[in-house]
């Protein structure tokens, strides 16, 4: 194992393949350091896309390692509830089916459950967006908006996740599924997520440098926000959850004022 604490790169000779548990800012950077070769597969575990290039995580292996079997695990699950030994479900996508279905079989324990996919960028695109997402919820709960708001919030935003999905290619079943929806319904909701919590810091009162410092770890959601919405532009996606984020974290603005233009949102036809 290569890790920050451990930072001999080791010799990948009889290595079946990488599991890439770092942060999403941090994969182009561990990669060059330990210079992978390309014929194992790297199985990506970060959720996020990159701030510097706007490629989600599997073009920035390709990037790195020109022609690498690239990998993607994603899905509902914290930390602790899988060393707990906790039931957990989560999807590993693979440039093939064949691919996906052995290495999910590999990878799965009796409380740890690995369905296979095909669609890459999809897992990748609701790993990135659902910590966005549970941002804006964090901030609704930390304003004390109610448990209805969230709800409209996460519905809402899954929404945007759906448009954002189709536009660039992913597949509708892929973002309903464990990558997606249910992704975004865990990190929504607990304050195990970092993402949620630090959203709550911000909806209580604390800047965002504050909430950033108090976090118990990377937010990703924190890094993602701001890429996202440029995405969102550049595609033309409506994605005003995601425009709100973007604009209370980067841009300083003031919550109460992006919730209220938020819900001053002309009201339309709720599938579209």
């Amino acid at each position: 194992m290569w890790s920050r604490k451990q930072p001999d790169v080791v010799s990948f000779a009889s290595y079946d393949a990488i599991i890439l548990a770092v942060p999403a800012q941090a994969v182009r950077d561990v990669l060059g350091m330990i210079k992978p070769p390309k014929d194992i597969p790297i199985i990506i575990s970060a959720k996020g896309i990159e701030q510097a290039s706007a490629k989600f995580m599997n073009e920035v292996v390709a990037d790195i390692v020109p022609g690498a079997h690239v990998f993607v695990l994603s899905g509902p699950s914290f930390a602790s509830d899988v060393l707990k030994a906790m039931p957990t479900a989560v999807t590993l996508a693979a440039p093939t089916l064949a691919e996906a279905g052995e290495w999910a079989q590999a990878l799965t324990l009796p409380m740890f459950r690995v369905y296979g996919s095909d669609d890459v960028l999809g897992v990748e695109i609701g790993g990135a967006l659902k910590n966005v997402l549970a941002i804006a919820c964090g901030i609704s709960d930390g304003r004390g908006l109610g448990d209805s708001a969230r709800a409209a919030l996460t519905t809402r935003g899954f929404a945007e996740l759906m448009r954002f999905g189709k536009k660039l290619g992913a597949k509708p079943e892929t973002l309903t599924g464990l990558a997606g929806l249910g992704d975004l319904l865990l990190t929504c909701s607990s304050h195990q997520s970092r993402n949620y919590s630090f959203g709550l810091a911000i909806g209580e009162g604390s800047s965002v440098a504050d909430a950033l410092a108090a976090s118990r770890g990377v937010v990703e959601g924190a890094y993602t926000a701001k890429v996202a919405h440029d995405l969102a532009v550049l595609n033309e996606v409506d994605m005003p959850i995601v425009a709100t984020v973007s604009a209370i974290v980067d841009q300083g603005a003031d919550p109460t004022q992006e919730i209220a233009r938020l819900l001053a949102r002309p009201v339309r036809e709720e599938i579209r």
